[in-house]
């Protein structure tokens, strides 16, 4: 899946890339959980909205890990 996210606007520490149902991407510095609609840091690490887009009726597909060389 392409992230439609420009990868100069995330922060170093974000490891995991995920979109919500509503469009929203966000970037996670642990593995978020999944709920409703979205997901879900649990508390644990720190989570940033990165982008608006469309709605996603695939959204639970989106979780990716995100590594940076």
């Amino acid at each position: 899946m392409t992230i439609p996210v420009d990868g100069t606007h995330i922060p170093a520490w974000v490891r995991w890339l995920a979109q919500d149902a509503s469009g929203d991407w966000w970037g996670y510095e642990a593995e978020p959980h999944e709920h409703e609609h979205g997901w879900y840091e649990n508390e644990v690490g720190h989570c940033i909205r990165l982008k608006h887009a469309p709605a996603n009726p695939k959204w639970r597909a989106s979780l990716q890990k995100y590594i940076v060389y």
